[in-house]
């Protein structure tokens, strides 16, 4: 079985976080899915736990960061070229989210980053396949 990851993020109103991710076109397991959690999928590897602020306070002693002020974290997801990078972007924006910082763009690698309704940071990054071979 391949190794996955799960990412915990704490959110304000999971609702709200539900709702824009669901924009981006992405959909959530209802098994690991409740009034104070949701699992995000991203792939059959890759899930988000968007958890309440409340709920994800029972998992650690220390502070939650303010991600309107610091960052803790940023989340870059690849994608298959460079026009699924702009319409993930742009769909990010148009759902409720805020721009963060400027397009990244070196010919092989091209990537867009915005922010989500709490403020965390996400990269969208495509990578030309050709640029890697040989690589390692």
């Amino acid at each position: 079985m391949p190794q996955m990851i799960f990412v915990n993020l704490p959110v304000k109103d999971l609702e709200t976080s539900k709702n824009f991710f669901g924009k981006l076109g992405y959909d959530f397991n209802p098994q690991f899915t409740d009034e104070t959690a949701a699992c995000l999928v991203i792939s059959d590897t890759i899930f988000f736990m968007l958890i309440t602020e409340s709920r994800f306070k029972e998992f650690t002693k220390k502070d939650i960061a303010d991600s309107a002020k610091s960052t803790e974290v940023i989340l870059c997801l690849s994608a298959e070229s460079r026009a699924k990078v702009d319409e993930v972007a742009d769909a990010a924006l148009a759902a409720g989210g805020f721009p963060a910082n400027e397009p990244m763009d070196e010919g092989y690698m091209y990537g867009r980053s915005f922010q989500d309704p709490d403020h965390h940071l996400w990269e969208i990054m495509w990578m030309d396949p050709e640029a890697v071979v040989g690589e390692g």
